[in-house]
């Protein structure tokens, strides 16, 4: 996670180095009314513990689409795909995937420099996930809504980077198949296997 918040620190200071260059910010790399926007976001983790010999990786991928209603409002829809595993010497402790639906809404509130973007984004989905090993899987369903924070870069005027702390404050309900229901609030910045949205990530995107 340190990796991450220092990644997001350099990327700050660097829009405000470039914000010096001039006061007035090139509207060319910016988004406009009507446009629509196609991203692939992907996360990865990967942990390797020398004393208990435990591996962990774990990788989610979101693709998504937006429509601005405004310059700087979009709305639109998104779909999540992950996976984890847990290994021991080379033997598989556990397995889990996940998949999630939702829409969401995004507002850009900052520019820093020419290419630099921030912005806010508050999303509702529905998720499954399934944990464990055959035939013992565990599955479970649930809700969730989230608010979190991001920064896009302007490669050129079509093509934009982008890097997204997703569900930093959150609260998502969850059953398990044959269980009762449970719920969760929070701050998080580093995620839950329940919430397949709730990742550091980077992402590229197209503007249409």
């Amino acid at each position: 996670m340190k990796k991450i918040i220092l990644t997001v620190a350099a990327v700050f200071a660097f829009g405000f180095a470039n914000a010096q260059d001039g006061s007035k910010s090139d509207k060319s790399f910016s988004f406009s009314d009507s446009d629509i926007f196609v991203e692939g976001n992907l996360g990865f983790n990967s942990t390797n513990n020398k004393n208990t010999e435990v591996k962990m990786n774990s990788v989610s991928f979101s693709p998504k689409i937006s429509y601005f209603v405004a310059e700087n409002l979009a709305v639109g829809v998104q779909v999540s795909v992950g996976s984890s595993k847990s290994e021991f010497n080379g033997t598989t402790l556990s397995k889990s995937s996940s998949f999630g639906a939702g829409v969401f809404g995004r507002y850009y509130f900052l520019d820093l420099g020419q290419r630099f973007k921030t912005y806010a984004e508050a999303g509702v989905n529905y998720g499954s996930t399934k944990e464990g090993l055959s035939p013992a899987d565990v599955k479970a369903t649930g809700l969730g809504a989230g608010l979190g924070l991001g920064i896009n870069y302007f490669v050129t005027k079509k093509i934009v980077l982008n890097f997204a702390l997703r569900d930093i404050l959150s609260y998502s309900t969850a059953k398990v198949d044959g269980g009762k229901s449970s719920s969760s609030f929070g701050f998080d910045l580093n995620g839950n296997v329940a919430n397949p949205f709730a990742t550091g990530s980077f992402g590229v995107g197209y503007i249409f």
